[in-house]
């Protein structure tokens, strides 16, 4: 089950974002036109309850911040580019683009110091 926790800042701003931008039911003079008031979301510090048209509709734009608000098993940090993903076993990378990038470099970065070691 999934604790509440305070939102960080970039997923505060990439949630008000997301509203502002994509919402059909958003209009800055008047706020939700569903709820006649302001939108909640934009002013959402925690986890927990969403818009529901925002959960089903919006939040799936955006798949780094629908992993981190919405599922219920453990994220990771990708070791190459920083997105969250789902944790399944071991895996350090988000992608097999990301693992692939990362393992080239470390092979490159492996030759120069070998090639340095040889050339003493």
């Amino acid at each position: 089950m999934n604790i509440a926790r305070e939102l960080t800042n970039m997923e505060r701003a990439s949630i008000r974002k997301l509203v502002i931008s994509e919402c059909a039911n958003y209009d800055k003079e008047y706020g939700c036109l569903v709820l006649e008031d302001a939108c909640y979301m934009l002013g959402k510090r925690w986890t927990g309850s969403y818009c529901k048209y925002f959960r089903n509709a919006i939040l799936s734009l955006a798949t780094a911040l629908e992993t981190a608000l919405m599922c219920d098993a453990e994220t990771r940090r990708c070791t190459f580019c920083g997105k969250p993903f789902m944790q399944a076993g071991n895996w350090a990378y988000c992608s097999t683009k990301c693992k692939k990038i990362a393992l080239r470099k470390q092979k490159r970065d492996h030759m120069r110091k070998k090639r340095a070691e040889c050339g003493k």
